[in-house]
Formats: structure tokens, sequence, C-alpha cells
């Protein structure tokens, strides 16, 4: 740790040294729009030498026709503008000095071209996938076939990224990933945050951000980084939106609609969605277990188990927002979202339980009818004050949520002897009610500070509060189970402080952070009246450094510290019955695991990057399964497993094959090594593996689009359970239509039905082998219209204060 703080404060010297020792630089920004007044997307933008007309930098406009040149050292300049259908457009020139660091240029109009000219080519389009500093970018609506596809199933698609049967979330092969929409949290994790990107539809979906090393203004959650879900909304006057529909069918029907509207005049911005839709599903699980003597070689018994859960459910999305400017420096807005989710599952058991040759011994029949209902608000309240066009500005954030779940359950048990003839009086009906509430309450000011040395200083604090209070009442055959009822309540506060420092030194892209949080936790069990107190204060520095050697070739270099902090759920310490021999627990003594990422990577060319990167977990939190031998049982919690270790190698190509076929290709080869000790016998896993994406997109002519898909992972260690090799292959098609406002899809997902996950865990006493196969083939069609402004430009996002904590909830539910 010392080692660490030392690296960080002598690169913050370095930074702050070296602002007044080299060449000054500054900013040139401006904007570009049309005859008609109409902003241009992805006008080619060229900063020019005055002197000789020799490229300086390229950039690309936004979709608002914005642009920006940083860390432009001094001297005379020209801004050229090129944008196809336009003739190209020229500023007068400009002059980065000491005393002109910031120098917005005048609004440039380009004249469109009377008629069309044979041979235009495109000079700029954005790419479906973005290699970027620090982090890969995904542009939605870059591919047609994104169409009518769920945020769950763009990350299936994304580079380095894989999900899992649950919807469990691993990016380059490591789980515990942070994931934000907005820059906010999702409110939700496990279950119902797998049903909340289950139904998010990608037409109100921008761009989606995939950072393994994020910076130190971003929470320290995140085992292995942050997907930030960037939205749409639209800055452009008058009104704009877009509304789908869509049909899914596998082995049962889904559909899904909705609407996302935004309209703005000179002040005021507002925006608002709703989505709904109906799932429906199955999954296939096979679970064998070995159970030995007290030499853990002798085998007992065996238990084969076949279960098979049916889902249902209905569920709401809604989004409103505003945004007022009060001027052209303050703008205050708010956000309110809700998701209402109503589930029913009815998992039906076949259990075994046989001696060690193989004769029957006895055999369990479950029947349980879960109904899961939850309703999730979550509030924003956010102002920036910009000071000057140098770029320095603060804001702030307030962020209000409150999840209502109310869980029912009935879980009835028959029993049956050798002969399989049943046996009444040793039957079990046990009912309960599992209601849960949290509540989460965040505070946070961000404040960003240019200097005329070209030193960049970022700056914050934030606060949050988060109470959970969460009740279980059994009841077996009418009475009580008073061993199984329980009450717990769980408090926590987290005070953060942070700042950044970034620099451009000649060919040196510079940048230094360090982030502080203290944690006061508090946890209370009623029914036995036992309590714990937490209360840690941890330093997170993050270091950068990226090395522009040529046009062809950029190397860059990071490495962060990051905490994961259990999810409020695996704290509770409440029993979660799948039948009457398995079954889940919570684990209120569970702690923080701290992680070490270190990545190196090397650009060629503009598409090929070639990444090594190295990790290691303390205390890692980990799932594994305990048994009672003598009771049959097995159960599933998470514990602090001691370490966990990776290492790395990635290489992602962006090929243009042909004019008409684009392939983009994602390949990994990984390390994972657990290492630590379960009932006092030692434990080591390692796996080697691979994993593999590619997705290659054909632009067909007179609005066809085609797109081939798949992925490929090998055997691989998932914490102290072994997974086997899964893959699936997508294919869709897009038809443009009602003069390019409308689009039709047609696609079919894992076509082979090869997603299947088995595997098995294997240490001290435990063997078990897990098989699981959901309604994963899946046929779907979707209609998106767009009306109102064709040129919809995203407004400010806002990244509110309290990503942490929302993300940790688990409020039960989810497909």
């Amino acid at each position: 740790m010392r080692k660490v703080l030392s690296l960080l404060a002598l690169s913050l010297t370095f930074l702050s040294l070296a602002s007044y020792a080299q060449t000054k630089t500054g900013r040139i920004s401006g904007t570009v729009i049309d005859g008609s007044t109409k902003t241009i997307e992805s006008a080619t933008i060229t900063l020019l030498k005055a002197k000789d007309s020799s490229v300086a930098k390229m950039a690309v406009a936004d979709k608002t026709g914005k642009y920006e040149f940083e860390n432009v050292p001094e001297g005379r300049y020209i801004v050229a503008i090129s944008a196809v259908g336009h003739e190209k457009g020229f500023s007068a020139p400009l002059e980065i000095s000491a005393t002109s660091t910031a120098v917005e240029v005048k609004t440039i109009e380009l004249v469109p071209q009377a008629q069309a000219i044979a041979g235009v080519t495109v000079t700029a389009k954005k790419p479906a996938i973005e290699q970027k500093p620090g982090k890969m970018v995904v542009n939605v609506d870059a591919s047609p076939t994104n169409a009518g596809l769920t945020a769950m199933e763009l990350l299936e698609k994304s580079p380095g990224v894989t999900v899992d049967n649950d919807g469990n979330i691993s990016v380059k092969g490591k789980q515990g990933v942070m994931i934000l929409v907005d820059g906010k949290p999702t409110y939700m994790s496990g279950a119902d945050l797998a049903a909340l990107l289950k139904n998010m539809q990608s037409t109100s979906i921008d761009q989606i951000e995939i950072m393994t090393n994020p910076p130190a203004k971003y929470d320290a959650s995140g085992n292995s980084g942050i997907i930030n879900i960037k939205t749409k909304k639209g800055i452009v006057k008058g009104m704009n939106g877009n509304a789908n529909v869509g049909y899914t069918q596998g082995l049962y029907a889904r559909f899904n609609g909705g609407a996302n509207l935004n309209y703005r005049n000179n002040k005021l911005n507002v925006f608002g969605g709703y989505n709904a839709g109906t799932y429906e599903g199955y999954n296939r699980l096979l679970i064998d277990r070995k159970l030995y003597a007290a030499d853990k070689v002798t085998l007992l018994r065996t238990i084969d188990q076949v279960s098979r859960p049916h889902f249902e459910g209905v569920y709401h999305n809604a989004k409103v927002g505003m945004d007022y400017y009060f001027s052209k420096k303050d703008v205050a807005g708010v956000v309110i979202n809700g998701n209402f989710n109503t589930n029913d599952e009815d998992p039906y058991s076949n259990t075994n339980i046989r001696d060690n040759s193989g004769k029957l011994l006895s055999k369990l029949e479950s029947f349980a009818d879960n109904s899961r209902k939850s309703s999730n608000i979550t509030t924003n309240f956010n102002y920036k004050h910009t000071f000057d066009s140098t770029g320095r500005e603060i804001s702030t954030d307030f962020d209000w949520a409150y999840y209502d779940n109310d869980n029912r359950t009935s879980l009835l048990t028959r029993s049956f002897n050798e002969n399989n003839q049943h046996m009444p009086g040793q039957d079990v009906l046990m009912p309960g009610i599992i209601p849960s509430v949290v509540k989460i309450y965040s505070g946070k000011v961000d404040y960003v500070h240019p200097f005329k040395s070209g030193l960049r200083l970022e700056a914050g604090a934030k606060t949050s509060f988060v109470n959970t209070d969460n009740k279980v009442n059994y009841q077996r055959n009418g009475v009580d189970a008073k061993d199984r009822n329980n009450h717990f309540i769980y408090d926590e506060n987290i005070n953060a402080a942070y700042a950044i420092l970034s620099r451009s030194i000649k060919k040196w892209e510079l940048t230094a952070g360090l982030r502080l949080e203290n944690t006061i936790a508090k946890g209370h069990q009623l029914s036995n009246d036992s309590s714990f107190k937490r209360n840690y204060t941890n330093l997170f520095p993050n270091i950068g450094a990226g090395y522009n050697m040529n046009e062809k070739n950029q190397f860059n270099l990071s490495y962060s510290r990051r905490i994961m902090r259990p999810d409020y759920d695996d704290l509770n310490p409440f029993i979660f019955f799948l039948d009457s021999l398995t079954y889940g627990q919570g684990n209120p003594y569970l702690t923080p695991q701290f992680t070490n990422n270190f990545e190196f990577s090397h650009t060629y060319n503009r598409f090929l990057t070639t990444t090594v990167n190295y990790t290691q977990t303390t205390d890692i939190i980990t799932e594994l399964l305990k048994q009672d031998t003598e009771k049959n049982i097995t159960f599933q919690t998470k514990d602090n497993f001691s370490t966990m270790k990776q290492w790395g190698v990635s290489v992602m190509a962006n090929i243009p094959v042909r004019k008409w076929w684009n392939a983009n290709i994602y390949t990994n080869v990984f390390r994972n090594s657990y290492k630590g000790l379960y009932n006092n016998d030692p434990v080591e896993i390692a796996f080697t593996s691979f994993l593999g994406n590619i997705t290659n997109s054909f632009t067909l002519g007179k609005g066809w689009n085609a797109e081939i898909s798949g992925w490929y992972r090998s055997k691989a260690a998932e914490g102290i359970l072994v997974a086997n090799a899964m893959g699936a292959v997508n294919s869709a098609i897009t038809k443009q239509m009602l003069k390019g406002k409308g689009t039709l899809k047609f696609g079919v997902r894992d076509i082979l039905w090869t997603q299947k996950f088995n595997g098995y865990a294997k240490y001290s006493d435990v063997d078990v082998m897990i098989s699981s196969r959901r309604d994963s083939r899946q046929f779907n069609m979707s209609f998106t219209y767009r009306f109102g402004k064709k040129n919809i430009a995203p407004a400010r996002r806002k990244t509110g204060g309290a990503d942490d904590e929302q993300n940790r909830v688990k409020s039960g539910g989810g497909n």
C-alpha cells in the first residue's frame, strides 16, 4: 500500500511540475450547422496549421454539431470542416498563446450542394464499436440489426462481455461488474437487474461504455469495472421520438412495446418514455450430489434432482424528466424513474435419495408457488453552473430511491419410501411471506478546473445513506416456523472525496487520481438480538499514462484499486427455498473484497488493439455450496474466499472485409486462479480459458442490412464453480422503410441451441454437478418508427450520486 501511495504522490508531483516546464497548450471548440440552421451530425473537423496548411489534429462533430480540440500547442491555426452533401467550410485564422488558451470558433455554416455530386465519399461514419482511452464504446444505432434487441442482448454481443443463464455479467472473465444507466445506478442487482436489462429496449439506448479501469470520479465499487448504458434524450427544438413493438417466440410467446418522446423549446427540455411487456419461460435444472463420510472419501449416498421452474410476468418501465436552462451558464433538471415488475414462478422438483450402490432409499416431490411484486421509484435532482468558456464548471446531484418488494412463497414437499409409496405423515407445507424495503439517499458535488498551463483538475465529494428492512415469516404445517423466521435491519453510510490531475505533454497523456471512501455500517437481527458494526476507511488510487508514438501506434498503461461491497441481499441471513433439500442463505458477516487492476494496451492503425491485464483480488466474495451430510441438505451462500488472481491477453480488430461487409473480432485468453480454505481444507482451482466474439455486418443495399454474430467461451472457473464450454450463434436481417423512419427486423437467437450451462463444484466434502437449459432459442420480430426532427441530439446526461448503493439492491423477481 505504501508503494502505491508513493507512486501516486510521485505522479501527482510530476504532473504539477511538468505543467510549468512544458510548452503552453490550449483548447479550440465550436459548432457547425448547415445553411438552414440545422445541426450536422458526424462532420469531419480538421485543424490546420496556418503557416503551411498541414494537419495538426482531426475530430468528428457530435450529434449537436459541436467539436473540440484539447491540448493544442501555441501557434496559429485554421479550422476546416467537411460533410456529405455540403461544400467545405473554413474558419478565420485563430491563435493559441499564453494569454489566449481557450478559443471559441464562430459558428460555421456549411452551404448545401445544389445537386448530388457523383462519387461523393462519406468522410466520417461512426463505427459500431470504438476503442477509446480507458474504455470501449458500443454505438447502438451504428448497427441497424440492433433494432428490436434488449439491453441484455446488446451486452451479450459486446466484446469481452459474457452473460450466464442467470443474467450474471462478467467482463474479461471477471465477475463483479457495476452497471450504470446514464452514469446513474440501476437500482437493482441479481435477478431484478437481469429483468431490467432484458426489458430495456435498444430504441432507447445510444451507447454502451465498458470501462475496466474507471477514473477516480466514479465509485470505487466493481471488481471488473463499470458498464455504463447511455440512453437517448433530445435537445433539437420541437417534438421528436420513437415508438416500437416487438414479438418473441421461444417455447412461449413474449410481447413488448413502448415509446420515447422529447420536446424542446428555448429554455425547456422535457423528455420521457414508457415501455411494457410480458415474459414467460422455463429452466430445466439437473443437480447430482455425492455425500461422503467424515473421511471425505467413502461414498455414503447420492442425490439426483430434476427441477423445472416455469415463470411468467409483466413489467412496466416509465421515465420522465426535465431540464431548464436559466441561462447559457446555468441549467437544472429532475429525472424520475419507475420500474414495476410482477413475477410468478411455480417450480416442480423430483428428488431421489440413493445409497452408495444406487439403490433408491426415498423420494421427494416438491411443488412451489412463488409470487414476487416489486415497485421501484428513483428520483434525481441536478444542477450545473459553467463559469467560463474554458470548461470550468461545478455540478451537484441529489438522489432518492425507494424499493418496496412483496414476495410470497408456498412450498409443499411430499415424501415417498423406497417402494415409491406415499407417506402422508411426513409431508410438509411451508408458506412464507418475505417483505423487503430499501431506502437510499445520496448527494454529491463535482468540480472541473482547467489551468492555462494545460493541467486539468477534477475534484468532488459524495455522501450516501442506505436503510434496508427485511422480514421473513414461515409456517410449517400451520404452525410458526420459529427456527426459520427472522427480521434483519441494515444501515450503511458511505462518505467519499476524490481528486484527479491530468496533463498532456507532447506525445504523452498523463493522469493521476485518488479517491477516499469511509464506510460506516451496522446490522441487527431482531430474532436473536445479534448485531455487528463496521467502520473502515480506504484509499483508491488510479494512474494512467498514454503515449502517442506516431499516427499508427498508441500505447496506454493504467492501474487502479477497487472495492466490492456485498449486495444487501447477500448480507440478509434469511433462507430462500428451492425445495426442502436445496436453499439459498445470506451471510451477514461478509466483508468487502479489494482488487488491484493493471492494464497495458497497444493500438495499431486505429483498428487493432491488444491488451494485457493482471488482476489480484483479496477476500474475494464467492458463491459457495455447503452441505449438511446428515440431513442430505445442500445450500448456497456467499463467503470471503481468500484470493483470486487473473492474467489475460485480449485482441480486438475492426476489419472492413468488403465495402458491404464489416467484421468485428474479439478474442481473449485468460487464466483465473482461486486459492483458499473450506472447512480447513485447502482449495485451489485454476483454468486457462478462451473467450471469442465475432460480429459480421452486411449492407445489402436498398435499405436491407444483415448480421451474423456469435460467441464462444471454453471451460472456465467462475469462483470455485467450474463452468464447461458454451456459446451461441445469432442472426438478423433488417429493412429500412417509410423514407428511413421505420425499421422492420427479424432475428433468431441461439440458432443451434448451444447456450446451455453445465458445470461442477468439487472441493472438500462437496461434489455437485449442475446442468441448466433455458428457453434461449428465440425468434424475434420488431418494428421501430422514428418521428419528429431527424437530427436527434443527446441532452446532458446526469451522473447521479447513488451509483454503488443502488447496484447492490436485490429486490426479487426476474426472468
